[in-house]
């Protein structure tokens, strides 16, 4: 059976001798735990440093090539690495030497010969202290994803759109070329949510979100700016980029209905859109103002269409 009766944990040990390293894979196994065996400190670390490497290590302290100190402590000088979990297994009883190991990095140690019984212990206490700080990483990436995320769609907020424009706005800067500014808002959103409900509404939302992200570039962005309104910024993007990209996803997004709520809602969307150039690179709220002007041109030229901010420095010559 696994311990604590989870899929087989897999566990690295590394020990010179191949009759202890027998002996302990045998228990491992017995325990339920998928073995990945090393010979010395040199092929432990070396498995360690893998990507896909075991989250739990036993390893002796004395050991060819690199002793079980030296692989603690390269373990723990990696950074953003998932944590290993380690065991030092030594003959050394003194205490300075149990200390002088923990400060390595080892997370707990046992002294040769070993308890199997005290071992398998070890090993959940161990597990226990992964599952806790997966728990955690969950928790706090959970924590991040809400606080640039917007809730109901799925795409970036309002925060990460106006970041994204001011990180395209510094690099326009130092690098030159263009980039586009897209601000696209649903066409009559309000007697969707009048006329069949605010779930019909959301679910066109979600679904608007989702043809939008399908549509785009990966290096685009694409966020909730707030109600129906949705911004996209688009790197290396001129006006004949920034008007093919449009089309795509105003075709896209009144190709077919949304089926929401028990009914089937026709959608379409109005867009403005600004351009940064070299040598006139605008920020984010100039650039946001622009396009917002362009929008409310769309909004009043009958809607389901796309226009330009008209101001002369948008103005590509030719």
């Amino acid at each position: 059976m696994s311990p604590q009766g989870t899929q087989p944990r897999r566990i690295l040990i590394a020990d010179d001798d191949p009759v202890s390293r027998r002996l302990l894979q045998s228990f491992l196994e017995k325990w339920g735990y998928d073995v990945v065996p090393a010979a010395d400190g040199e092929i432990a670390l070396r498995l360690l440093e893998k990507e896909s490497a075991p989250t739990l290590a036993i390893l002796d302290w004395m050991m060819p090539k690199k002793n079980g100190l030296e692989v603690c402590a390269r373990v723990r000088e990696r950074p953003g690495r998932a944590y290993v979990y380690i065991i030092l297994l030594t003959a050394r009883t003194r205490k300075d030497d149990l200390l002088q190991g923990l400060e390595s990095g080892a997370d707990d140690y046992l002294t040769k010969p070993f308890h199997a019984a005290e071992l398998r212990a070890r090993l959940q206490v161990g597990l226990r202290i992964l599952e806790l700080q997966t728990g955690l990483i969950q928790a706090r990436e959970e924590l991040l994803f809400r606080a640039t995320h917007d809730e109901l769609t799925g795409l970036v907020n309002r925060r990460v759109i106006i970041e994204a424009i001011a990180r395209e706005h510094s690099r326009n800067i130092r690098h030159g070329g263009t980039f586009a500014v897209i601000v696209l808002d649903l066409d009559h959103f309000k007697s969707v949510n009048d006329t069949h409900g605010h779930l019909a509404g959301d679910a066109v939302l979600k679904e608007v979100a989702r043809r939008m992200a399908v549509g785009l570039r990966p290096y685009d962005t694409v966020g909730r700016y707030g109600g129906e309104e949705f911004v996209i910024v688009a790197p290396s993007c001129d006006r004949e980029g920034a008007s093919r990209l449009v089309e795509r996803i105003l075709t896209m997004i009144r190709s077919k209905p949304v089926d929401a709520a028990d009914c089937s809602v026709a959608v379409t969307a109005s867009c403005g859109i600004s351009i940064s150039h070299p040598g006139k690179s605008l920020d984010a709220r100039a650039l946001m103002r622009l396009a917002d002007e362009a929008l409310y041109r769309a909004k009043d030229n009958g809607r389901n269409r796309a226009e330009f901010a008209v101001e002369p420095e948008l103005i590509q010559s030719g």
